[in-house]
This record gives structure tokens, C-alpha cells and sequence, in this order.
């Protein structure tokens, strides 16, 4: 059965969706912190199917901005989501109960540096994917839209 055009589908990796749930059914209560690191729910346009996808990330900040990286834990493959953010740039997101809308972009090679700082700060173990990873992980940078006064 094919899902409503607007219904959101969570991750299919179990321990993902388990941590969705959570961070849903208490509206960021739980969740927010995903074994002691931050974490926010990111949603994409499936590039293929068009459908909305839902998965929760790790992430750093600089500033308003939101930092992730494609890490898809050191494979030599980009994860799904961040194929779909390339294709259409505008996501949703939850960080805790907030709710909101960005563009999402790959950080250029200047822009890298001090961001991929701040992302190894909070999750030390993105410098060693890289290591072990023959392809550049990509840092993903969301800028929240500001609301139309």
C-alpha cells in the first residue's frame, strides 16, 4: 500500500526509528540527546519517490546554523538523506520542540575547516569515519529560514 503523498516515513533501520518515535511522542523531551549527544529529526524529498523521509542525526552548531555530517558511519556510499537534500535543499527539521524549515548545503572547501572542528568536538568519532573513509564526508550546513514578519 502506498503511503498519503504527505505522510512522513521514518527511517526503516530499527534503532533509528525507535529513536524517532521517542524524540516524537515527547516532543523532543527524549530524544534531543541520543546517547549523550545532540541529535535533531531531519526530514528530505525522497529524490526517486518524491516521498517525505524522516531520520535522526547528530549535530553541531555554529551560530543559527545547524551542522551535520554524511557520514553513513565511514561507508564509502553517501546516506540516502543526504542525497535527497541535494536534490531539494529545502528540509524540515526538529531540534527538541522546535519546529522548522532550512536550506541545506554541502559546506564549501573554505567554509570546512572550522565547521568540521565544531562536528569533531561533539562527536569525536566523525574524524575517525573520515579516516577510514575513501570519499570526503560531507558537511552539511542548515540555515533555519526566518519567519515573514
Amino acid at each position: 500500500m502506498t503511503p498519503p503523498e504527505d505522510e512522513i516515513l521514518d527511517s526503516p533501520t530499527p534503532w533509528v526509528a525507535d529513536h524517532i518515535r521517542a524524540y516524537l511522542e515527547t516532543d523532543g523531551a527524549q530524544g534531543h540527546l541520543f546517547r549523550g549527544w545532540p541529535a535533531l529529526l531531519l526530514t528530505t524529498r525522497g529524490r526517486r519517490s518524491g516521498r517525505l523521509r524522516r531520520t535522526a542525526l547528530i549535530y553541531g552548531r555554529d551560530q543559527d546554523r545547524y551542522l551535520l555530517v554524511a557520514s553513513n558511519g565511514g561507508a564509502d556510499r553517501h546516506p540516502a538523506w543526504y542525497l535527497n537534500l541535494t536534490d531539494t535543499p529545502t528540509v524540515s527539521a526538529q531540534v527538541g520542540p522546535e519546529r522548522f524549515t532550512a536550506t541545506a548545503h554541502t559546506a564549501t572547501a573554505e567554509e570546512r575547516p572550522p565547521l568540521w572542528r565544531i562536528v569533531t568536538e561533539v562527536f569525536p568519532q566523525y574524524a575517525k569515519y573520515q579516516e577510514e573513509s575513501a570519499r570526503e564526508l560531507p558537511l552539511v550546513v542548515l540555515t533555519p529560514h526566518v519567519p515573514a514578519r
